[in-house]
């Protein structure tokens, strides 16, 4: 499912329209983005819950020469799905 497919949808289980359902999700993404920018936490009971997690600088090995090289550190988001979700899965 893409991003239309989803506002798709949306629109038509809630009995609003395709327009009100994309803002809807735009500031849901909006938001998450947000607060998970400030190194925040957002959870979702059942669903999931999305976190920043910082990765440290390390070394790596390019495939193609075997040549050592310094991959930067950076923030990584996480999503750990809920129990719920987990279970609707398997």
């Amino acid at each position: 499912m893409n991003k239309t497919e989803l506002i798709d949808a949306m629109a038509a289980d809630a009995g609003i329209t395709k327009a009100a359902a994309k803002k809807a999700l735009e500031s849901f993404l909006g938001n998450v983005e947000g607060t998970l920018k400030k190194g925040d936490r957002v959870s979702l009971v059942g669903f999931g819950s999305w976190s920043v997690s910082r990765r440290s600088a390390r070394e790596g090995r390019n495939p193609q020469t075997g040549a050592t090289i310094k991959i930067a550190a950076k923030n990584v988001v996480k999503f750990k799905a809920g129990a719920e979700l987990s279970s609707a899965v398997n």
